[in-house]
């Protein structure tokens, strides 16, 4: 299939690509490369999916990789000209939109960016599906949208109007979004609610990273809430392989059942203690962190955990990589990627 693969040059996009392409498939990625986080770890994705840093920085212009059926284009969704160019010159079969503005913590103090990448340009999207005989739209949503519900596991049948971060509000938004485009266009649309994703090539905005580096570095670790924090650390591998399933299933059943629209929960299905994580990495670095214990921070919760019985009963998959062997995959990319 020829499969748009947005956010190709983020964390979880770049291994989706990647997967694919292993797979056979012809993959369009695309990504405005933003300065959100160092944009060399971006470019180095890139570089692996056989992009050079100098074709990757043009924006609008597609750059074919030369050792593989990899195409890449610089680009922002919420470019209501240049995006349905693309559509209609490209004739995808799919489209798996992952590229976002991601963080809860940044949405507290840019919060234009949220609605222009998250809400415009998702808008864009599903326009362009709509208007390009898309047969399946999978998109990224957040664990997040669960704001501080209390009833764990999280469930996809459970209330989530109580987003407590703009992140949150508009993947939440998201989906109600592409509910309506389903009813009223018969798309195929499938909401992918991730939990704390982690590995290597990984966000440095997030957790694992953060900690990582400045325990190599000699610098204290921020541990809020006083670590009583708990999350569902999800390795990146089973991350990619729910995604890629929900890719290549065929949705002719579902379009047969008029069930258009679906969300799932991606996760470990079980909830790790903060400090637990923590002492891991420790372990795979052979050095004890200096922990600075801090009051919880705006917009975020105090536990996750993922109820993943819907992912198991359609797709038959339930993600299942320990953090002991999770972390020290990370940890031995990290030594590798940083020297």
């Amino acid at each position: 299939m020829k499969i748009l693969v947005t956010g190709a040059a983020g964390f979880i996009g770049f291994y989706v690509s990647k997967i694919l392409l292993s797979k056979g498939h012809q993959v369009v990625g695309l990504d405005n490369i933003n300065d959100y986080y160092d944009v060399n770890l971006k470019y180095a994705r890139l570089n692996e999916l056989g992009i050079s840093e100098s074709e990757a920085s043009k924006f609008d212009i597609l750059c074919n990789s030369s050792s593989s059926n990899f195409t890449f284009v610089r680009m922002n969704l919420e470019n209501r000209d240049e995006l349905p160019k693309l559509f209609k010159n490209e004739q995808f079969d799919i489209v798996c939109n992952l590229a976002a503005q991601a963080g809860v913590r940044y949405s507290l103090e840019n919060p234009e960016t949220y609605v222009d990448s998250n809400l415009v340009g998702f808008l864009n999207i599903l326009e362009c599906c709509r208007n390009n005989d898309i047969k399946h739209l999978v998109y990224a949503s957040s664990s997040s949208v669960y704001g501080m519900n209390k009833k764990i596991p999280f469930s996809t049948d459970d209330n989530v109007d109580h987003p407590i971060s703009l992140y949150a509000a508009t993947k939440k938004s998201n989906e109600l979004m592409a509910h309506t485009y389903s009813h009223l266009f018969n798309i195929p649309t499938t909401g992918l609610r991730f939990f704390t994703v982690y590995g290597p090539w990984g966000r440095p905005d997030m957790a694992m990273f953060l900690f990582t580096d400045a325990i190599v570095n000699d610098r204290p670790i921020k541990v809020f809430n006083h670590g009583n924090m708990e999350r569902d650390f999800t390795y990146i591998d089973d991350i990619v392989e729910g995604v890629v399933r929900i890719i290549e299933k065929s949705t002719e059943k579902r379009i047969e059942d008029k069930n258009l629209y679906k969300v799932y929960n991606i996760g470990n299905n079980n909830s790790v203690k903060l400090l637990d994580f923590i002492k891991e990495i420790e372990v795979n670095l052979d050095k004890v962190a200096t922990k600075n214990m801090m009051d919880m921070q705006p917009g975020d919760v105090e536990r996750t955990w993922a109820d993943v019985d819907e992912l198991i009963k359609d797709y038959d998959y339930s993600p299942n990589t320990s953090i002991k062997h999770g972390v020290k995959s990370f940890i031995d990319w990290f030594k590798g990627y940083y020297n």
